[in-house]
């Protein structure tokens, strides 16, 4: 295209860029699930605010939402519990599951999150209005590069590492990761994490 400065230059170097940025995630993320299913753990629990870090989370989504004209619904906000869990790993496991929430929820769609308080467990729910899954699919998508729907006609992209990382910080922080589903009525993922 001639001389520098030219702006198709400027496209393709953020073509290369974002690119970069795509697969630099994917390693990450292969390297992450190796570390966790390798027992290598540096996990530190302590008390965490559940308000705080869902607040920290949703401030970062907070733009797809709006564009996409999702509500982000919290109840109780302002008196959720606190639970026992590491800063990192519990930022990344909620983290995942309310992308995929945003990610397969239609536009101007809701998504609720929620959480209470059992006997000496907090119970996290993350609920979206997508398409779902099928009941026989969802062991399927805590394996490592599964994902819902046909490979033929699914409009999201993603290398199906999230929720089987969420799943893994989750047992990782002696808590568990259930997926609910049925088909054309949206998903919902529970955490049940130790009580601070």
């Amino acid at each position: 295209y001639g001389p520098l400065g030219q702006p198709q230059y400027r496209d393709y170097a953020e073509h290369v860029r974002a690119s970069g940025l795509k697969l630099l995630r994917l390693v990450n993320q292969v390297l992450e699930i190796a570390r966790l299913e390798g027992g290598v753990s540096d996990l530190m629990l302590m008390p965490e605010s559940l308000d705080h870090v869902i607040y920290d989370i949703l401030h970062g989504f907070a733009p797809d939402a709006e564009a996409r004209g999702i509500k982000i619904i919290v109840e109780n906000r302002g008196d959720l519990p606190s639970v026992m869990a590491d800063h990192r790993g519990l930022r990344t496991a909620l983290g995942n599951l309310i992308q995929n929430a945003l990610t397969f929820s239609p536009e101007g769609g809701e998504v609720r999150l929620g959480a209470r308080r059992l006997p000496g467990r907090v119970q996290i729910e993350i609920c979206d209005q997508g398409e779902g899954v099928a009941a026989e699919d969802i062991p399927r998508l805590l394996r490592p590069f599964e994902q819902g729907g046909n490979t033929l006609t699914r409009s999201t992209e993603g290398a199906g590492l999230g929720l089987p990382i969420a799943d893994l910080f989750c047992q990782a922080m002696g808590g568990t990761l259930r997926l609910a589903s049925e088909q054309g009525r949206g998903l919902t993922a529970t955490i049940c994490l130790p009580a601070a």
